[in-house]
């Protein structure tokens, strides 16, 4: 198909690319006001419990914290764990990231982090969400330890190291712009070249199809045979 004969499709069907222009024109209405969004965030901390050779729960570095840590996440991040955190109220997206970089108070990998993230509509549902995460998170790491009967004393436990502060997530329109008009034009190039071969295929299996012989005629009425 040559650059003309792509034109001239075109041409033809100028209502199939008018017709894109519109539903372009429409969708492209949400991302010049897009609906407000927002992002909470906090960071919560694993910490050993303090002993009389280490007072200083930061100090008292323990392997087993990653992987407690680690495997709480996996626990929420499961079917049966996003289920248990929409019957406390938590809807929408959200995400739990393990940040075990360290820190000037949190020494590097032994002191696990965990950074928790949740989306909405209003500043302060999101925080709530990320309040919420936070709580069924710690209620695992009990139940963990509660299970393996380790006395209270001696449990890890986590903590708020940064509480939940929710911002407006701030997108690029004139990316969102070129993406939407992009997809439009390439949409509506294609719908009209589509149209266009159809109506054509259509047209050519009219022609070629053999007209029936008309019937024999007396006095101007047909006669059937």
């Amino acid at each position: 198909m040559s650059p003309r004969d792509v034109a001239e499709a075109l041409l033809r069907r100028w209502y199939v690319l008018l017709l894109a222009l519109l539903l372009t024109a429409a969708g492209a209405y949400p991302v010049l006001r897009p609906t407000p969004q927002y992002l909470s965030s906090a960071v919560v901390v694993l910490k050993p419990p303090a002993t009389g050779n280490q007072p200083n729960q930061l100090t008292n570095l323990q392997p087993p914290l990653a992987t407690l840590s680690y495997g709480v996440i996996q626990q929420l991040e499961s079917p049966a764990g996003r289920a248990e955190l929409a019957s406390a109220g938590v809807h929408g997206r959200y995400q739990l990231i393990p940040r075990n970089s360290g820190t000037s108070a949190t020494p590097r990998y032994l002191i696990p982090s965990v950074q928790v993230q949740a989306r909405g509509g209003d500043p302060a549902a999101a925080d709530t969400s990320v309040r919420r995460i936070i709580d069924v998170y710690a209620r695992h790491v009990a139940d963990v330890q509660e299970a393996q009967g380790i006395a209270p004393e001696s449990r890890i436990n986590a903590s708020v190291l940064v509480t939940p502060s929710a911002a407006q997530v701030q997108g690029t329109k004139s990316r969102a712009l070129a993406g939407t008009a992009l997809l439009g034009g390439l949409a509506g190039i294609v719908g009209a070249l589509w149209c266009d071969r159809y109506a054509l295929r259509r047209r050519s299996r009219k022609q070629s199809s053999p007209n029936p012989d008309p019937l024999p005629q007396v006095g101007g009425v047909p006669v059937a045979g």
